[in-house]
């Protein structure tokens, strides 16, 4: 196993766990159900459990191509997988062609603008690898208009022969949503335009579309957040691996009587006699402050001694309290540690709790965890 990070010195901080395997494991899993290659989505650093080691470990498995978001994020993911194809979702900046050559980087052009700058990049005897084309079905946020983008594939002598475009790929608006008829107009219109690209690879699939009915593989899938072991099946049994696990150490555990106000503001008040611990994490460590247990709104909560105890008042940026007036004794002393992610506490839930979902529970994971790697 190679060692990024070293958690034998964690202190007070929390302890994250990413289990390699499992993320290996979901990615074979996902090429295996689609029938076809399946790229793997690094952007956000690795959705958090971080780019090297997510690369590294995917590239080993036998991952050719990766997307990210950033041209930084390219370059990290470039000196991971030296042989991959990267892609980098959010297009071409304004005379940024130089960057994209020097690392080996495509680009996925949205633009008539990206696609102009980029052709004539080529045409100046630049040696780049070929970029993607993103055509828009549904989203109105990235991409050429479905409309332009079947106009130029009409011209295939002009600017996307000049700029040799290597992967056509549009993306789903609402494909964890199976009932959504969005998903069945854009499977559609991405069919008419991968049509009218003839021998060009194509990328429709994200992670919830891979569980969808009707929806081609084409050659090339690009899951995410199911990579990582979010469940891209919502209110369905998950069908991926767990990859994350987060622990926070118990620093002090005092009890208080009714009606002791808790936290800051005090907007939590014991109804009656409570066992309270308190945990080295907060929001520095990118929990959500949104997690927070008040008089009048539920919050997140942690797993200690194997039972669920609610977070009270305030998440405070390094430090969470939790009620353990419900955990087995001997449970909550000072030093133990209390799961935040991990067993029923999974993504969803954890996103749940904290009043969002659980993409940003994974992508906000704190750069100040010891981390700690397994598996490979």
């Amino acid at each position: 196993m190679t060692v990024f990070d070293a958690p034998e010195n964690a202190g007070h901080g929390p302890l994250l766990t990413v289990d390699l395997n499992a993320l290996v494991a979901n990615w074979r899993a996902l090429g295996a159900l689609a029938g076809t290659e399946a790229a793997a989505v690094v952007k956000a650093d690795a959705y958090g459990i971080g780019i090297e080691p997510a690369v590294t470990a995917l590239a080993g498995a036998g991952c050719r191509s990766f997307f990210v978001a950033h041209l930084s994020e390219g370059i990290r993911a470039r000196s991971a997988a030296p042989d991959a194809t990267v892609y980098v979702l959010n297009g071409l900046p304004p005379d940024g062609c130089g960057a994209y050559a020097e690392h080996d980087l495509s680009p996925v052009l949205g633009s008539h603008e990206e696609l102009l700058e980029w052709a004539g990049f080529r045409q100046s005897g630049a040696k780049v690898r070929p970029a993607a084309l993103h055509v828009d079905t549904a989203m109105n946020r990235l991409g050429l208009w479905a409309g332009e983008g079947l106009d130029l594939a009409r011209e295939r002598s002009g600017v996307i022969a000049a700029a040799e475009i290597g992967l056509v790929m549009s993306h789903f608006a609402s494909s964890e949503d199976v009932a959504d008829p969005a998903n069945a107009r854009q499977i559609a219109a991405f069919a008419e335009i991968v049509a009218a690209f003839p021998g060009v690879p194509a990328s429709l699939k994200n992670s919830s579309g891979h569980f969808l009915e009707g929806c081609p593989s084409y050659q090339l899938t690009r899951p995410g957040y199911a990579l990582y072991g979010g469940n891209p099946t919502p209110g369905r049994p998950n069908p991926m691996q767990p990859v994350v696990g987060l622990e926070a150490r118990i620093i002090q555990v005092r009890e208080v009587a009714a009606g002791t106000q808790v936290g800051y503001n005090g907007r939590w008040t014991a109804k009656g006699r409570r066992r309270l611990a308190t945990i080295g994490l907060g929001y520095a460590d990118g929990y959500p402050r949104n997690a927070s247990w008040t008089d009048t709104s539920p919050g997140g909560s942690a797993l200690i001694g194997g039972v669920r105890c609610p977070f009270v008042g305030t998440v405070s940026m390094d430090l969470i309290i939790v009620d353990v007036s419900d955990a087995p004794p001997g449970a909550a002393v000072r030093g133990a540690r209390a799961i935040l992610i991990g067993g029923e506490l999974d993504l969803e839930a954890v996103g749940a709790g904290a009043k969002t979902i659980g993409y940003e529970i994974l992508t906000s994971l704190g750069r100040r965890h010891a981390r700690r790697y397994v598996g490979l």
